[in-house]
């Protein structure tokens, strides 16, 4: 598992492609809070409050982070160099576990400058230092958390197709179907009094809990069980790709 680990992770940085999800992520986010105008700027808001950067987070991770995961199977499959992973004496878990972990460092380095806009707030606070340090905390948590999601979720839909443009596109898809999707329908009057329990299957739901800086097991259970269904999913077709060898 280290070994594939270390692959993954020397891939990323040996090309742009860690370099550009980290400055990509800093950057959007960055305009975002204290440069473009409107509901998402700090400085405008005139509150020392860094749930803008939580609120929009989610929605840039959306599709940075399918575009960290698309290639580490599509990649692979399209070299031929799947075949000779799969006929290795490698575990499948092994295998997954080491593409994951790599996808799940790039976001937490992606994630790690943000601290720079924490002492920000804290600066910016009346008196220096008033913010919600609990929920920042419990926020940062649940970001991780979600990042970790949207992981599993690009990794399941690389290792369907061997073109990355499909595997991002379709991670993309269910990335937003798992985040927002439930959400939206249990808005609607079709489910009646049983919209809560619609919204309670989607990530935003547990994202918005845990980010009120209360870290509840139930918010844990759910992220963790969501991470190991894709993986498991990714697991299965993989096990079916062996057994075709």
């Amino acid at each position: 598992m280290l070994t594939i680990f270390n692959k993954e992770i020397r891939s990323f940085f040996s090309s742009l492609t860690g370099y550009l999800v980290i400055g990509l992520f800093l950057i959007a986010s960055g305009f975002f809070l204290f440069v473009f105008r409107g509901g998402y700027n700090i400085l405008d808001s005139g509150f020392a409050d860094l749930k803008p950067l939580f609120s929009l987070a989610p929605w840039i991770f959306l599709f940075l982070i399918p575009a960290i995961a698309m290639k580490t199977f599509s990649e692979e499959t399209r070299m031929g160099t799947m075949e000779l992973l799969l006929t290795k004496p490698i575990g499948l878990w092994k295998l997954i576990l080491g593409k994951y972990l790599a996808v799940i460092v790039l976001v937490i380095l992606a994630i790690v400058p943000t601290f720079l806009y924490v002492l920000t707030i804290q600066q910016l606070g009346k008196p220096v230092g008033n913010f919600d340090v609990g929920a920042t905390i419990g926020s940062y948590i649940g970001l991780i958390f979600l990042g970790g999601c949207y992981a599993a979720i690009g990794i399941f839909a690389s290792s369907l197709t061997s073109n990355q443009i499909v595997a991002f596109l379709l991670a993309v898809f269910l990335g937003f179907i798992s985040f927002y999707a439930f959400e939206a329908i249990s808005q609607t009057d079709i489910f009646g009094t049983s919209g809560y329990l619609i919204e309670y299957f989607g990530i935003n739901f547990h994202y918005k809990s845990i980010s009120r800086g209360v870290v509840d097991t139930r918010d844990l259970i759910y992220f963790l069980s969501l991470m190991f269904i894709f993986l498991k999913l990714t697991e299965i077709n993989l096990s079916a790709k062996r057994n075709l060898k």
